[in-house]
C-alpha cells in the first residue's frame, strides 16, 4: 500500500536519479536500489524503474533529436538492434528467481559505480561529429545487441557504457556520443518497459510517481550541469550510490 511518506521518497529518488543522470550518467544506480529498499520485489523493480527511466530518457531524447545532434536514419540498423537485445533481456531476467535477482543487483549496482567512479567519461558541450555520421551496420548491431540485453536484463549505467562504447569505436566525441546513449538508453528503455508490462511486472503508480521527479530532476540537472559540471555531482551521486548498494548488501547476509 502506498501513503504520502512513500510518494514523497519515490519523488524525491526521482528527482535525485534524473538529477544526477543529467550531470554524471547513472540514474539507475540511485532508482533501483531505492525500489528494492522500499520493498518492491526484484522482478517488478526493474519493470517500474523502466517506466521511471522511460519518462526521463524521452526527454533528452527529444532534445538530441530536435537540436539535430542525433539522426535516427543513420543508426536504424543499431536502434533495431537495441530494441531486440532489450527484449532477450527481459526475456533473461524472466529465468532468474526473485532471490537470486535480489542478491545480483546490489554487486552489479557497485562494480558499475566504481567503473563511473574511474572510467566513465566527462561531459562536455564541444560537438566535432558531423550529424550525416553512421555507423558500420555490423558493429552498430553487435554494440546494439549486447548493450540492449544488458539494459533489459539489468541496466544499471548503460548510458555511461554506450557513450565510452561509441566513442572508442566511431572515435566521436563526447556531445554526439552521449547523445548516442540517451537515444538507445531511450530505445532499451521503452521496449523492456512494454515487455515488463506483459508480464505484468509494472508497478504503474510508482513507476509514474517516480517518472515525475525523474523528468523534474533531469531537467534542473541540465541546467547545473551546464553552470558547474560533473564534477559537481559525482561524488555526492557515487556516495549515495555505495550506502544504498551496501545497504542492500548487508541485508543479504
Amino acid at each position: 500500500m502506498l501513503n504520502t511518506h512513500i510518494l514523497e521518497i519515490l519523488l524525491l529518488a526521482g528527482f535525485a536519479a534524473g538529477f544526477v543522470d543529467s550531470i554524471a550518467g547513472g540514474g539507475g544506480l540511485i532508482s533501483l536500489p531505492v525500489l528494492l529498499a522500499l520493498g518492491v520485489p526484484p522482478h517488478y523493480a526493474l519493470g517500474t524503474g523502466k517506466l521511471a527511466s522511460t519518462m526521463g530518457s524521452l526527454t533528452a531524447t527529444r532534445a538530441f533529436i530536435k537540436k539535430r545532434i542525433f539522426n535516427p536514419v543513420l543508426w536504424k540498423a543499431t536502434i533495431v538492434a537495441t530494441l531486440m537485445g532489450a527484449i532477450l533481456g527481459v526475456a533473461l531476467s524472466q529465468l532468474v528467481s526473485a532471490e537470486h535477482l535480489k542478491q545480483i543487483i546490489p554487486f552489479v549496482i557497485v562494480m558499475v559505480a566504481v567503473y563511473m567512479l574511474f572510467f566513465a567519461p566527462r561531459k562536455t558541450a564541444q560537438l566535432s561529429t558531423p550529424y550525416t555520421f553512421k555507423p558500420a551496420v555490423k558493429s552498430g548491431s553487435i554494440i546494439g545487441i549486447i548493450l540492449g540485453c544488458y539494459d533489459g536484463f539489468m541496466g544499471a549505467g548503460v548510458g555511461s557504457f554506450w557513450t565510452t562504447t561509441v566513442m572508442a569505436i566511431y572515435k566521436l566525441d563526447l556531445l554526439t556520443a552521449s547523445a548516442v546513449a540517451r537515444v538507445m538508453n531511450f530505445v532499451s528503455n521503452i521496449t523492456a518497459l512494454i515487455v515488463f508490462a506483459l508480464f505484468h511486472k509494472v508497478h504503474y503508480i510508482i513507476g509514474l510517481s517516480m517518472g515525475i521527479g525523474f523528468i523534474i530532476g533531469t531537467q534542473i540537472g541540465a541546467h547545473m550541469a551546464i553552470r558547474f559540471g560533473a564534477k559537481f555531482i559525482k561524488p555526492i551521486f557515487l556516495t549515495v550510490v555505495l550506502m544504498v548498494a551496501g545497504h542492500l548488501m548487508w541485508a543479504q547476509i
